[in-house]
């Protein structure tokens, strides 16, 4: 469990820096400040963590049929 939280945190933190970067190295705690008034695809202020979510489903699944592929040829 905790390793999958470091997981999700990691995508987190690469989603945020590398779609705001010029945000986060120039004024970020004013961008944190207007994170409630973010209208991103109408989602608002939750917006980081549903696109987090989504990449992080995309992961579990990819790995999930990874190590399904992985259990049946190693037999």
């Amino acid at each position: 469990m905790k390793k999958e939280l470091y997981i999700f945190l990691g995508i987190f933190l690469f989603l945020a820096i590398g779609m705001h970067f010029k945000e986060w190295t120039s004024h970020p705690i004013e961008h944190i400040i207007s994170l409630p008034d973010s209208g991103a695809y109408g989602i608002g202020f939750v917006h980081p963590f549903v696109f987090t979510l989504v990449v992080y489903l995309f992961f579990v699944l990819f790995r999930s049929v990874y190590r399904g592929i992985k259990k049946v040829v190693g037999k």
